[in-house]
């Protein structure tokens, strides 16, 4: 089975990174008439570095304004069968592939494919769970709420704890049970049409592997506007 090392650590270090672009080489401040707007900010992109899909980013500000159920599912669906979740799950394939990760599928085209199906499944369901079903239940916002201003170790630390704290539907802040108990009831799921690995360290491992895997991706959305103006910035002032 794929370690949770193998997947968390080099993402959470490649998230981290990322976040330092925008500090590095620090460019002449903008001129007045360019200066972004503090505390207002610009609607976060749909996608992260034009692929990865951000449909459930919002600014954080002064007024909390809750969402309807529809519209968490419309969130959950829009994150579960966006293209890119398919490239994500061809790459964990791959991997698994590599590492012989549940070895009763086999190798070759018919071990990779359903490797393919299952690590899709993974994260069709994992979605579905955190941000549309529990949500739903537990009234709790299956938002990330983009601070946009601060230090940047205090913001990735923000970012990545949002797994373990959330909004609910009130407004007010709790322990994230959505995040924490539907991943956990999406790797129980998974043992239905994953032969190997039903004991409960490989069921924890992929628990924790998912919940490591969504603060990540959270840090990324975080820094992500920062990293665009620096790299917009540079290619503008590189470009006659």
């Amino acid at each position: 089975m794929i370690s949770f090392r193998t997947v968390l650590i080099p993402s959470l270090v490649f998230a981290l990174a990322a976040g330092e672009i925008y500090a590095q080489d620090p460019a002449p401040a903008d001129p007045p008439s360019l200066a972004p707007q503090t505390p207002e900010q610009a609607p976060p992109d749909k996608r992260i570095f034009g692929v990865l899909p951000n449909y459930r980013t919002a600014n954080e500000t002064a007024e909390y304004m809750p969402i309807t159920i529809k519209q968490k599912f419309i969130i959950a669906s829009k994150d579960s069968f966006d293209y890119p979740l398919f490239l994500v799950a061809g790459a964990v394939a791959g991997l698994g592939q590599l590492t012989d990760g549940n070895p009763s599928f086999g190798q070759g085209v018919a071990g990779y494919a359903r490797r393919l199906g299952t690590g899709y499944a993974d994260q069709v369901i994992g979605n579905m769970m955190t941000e549309g079903f529990f949500p739903m239940v537990l009234r709790e916002d299956p938002r990330y709420f983009r601070r946009g201003h601060g230090r940047k170790w205090s913001r990735a630390w923000y970012a990545a704890t949002r797994v373990l704290v959330t909004r609910t539907d009130a407004g007010g802040t709790r322990f994230n049970y959505s995040e924490i108990v539907g991943n956990a009831t999406a790797a129980a799921i998974s043992n239905a049409y994953e032969p190997d690995g039903r004991n409960v360290r490989d069921n924890v491992e992929k628990w924790g592997m998912q919940i490591g895997i969504d603060a990540t991706s959270q840090v990324l959305k975080e820094f992500w506007p920062d990293i665009k103006h620096k790299l917009f910035q540079r290619h503008t002032a590189e470009t006659p």
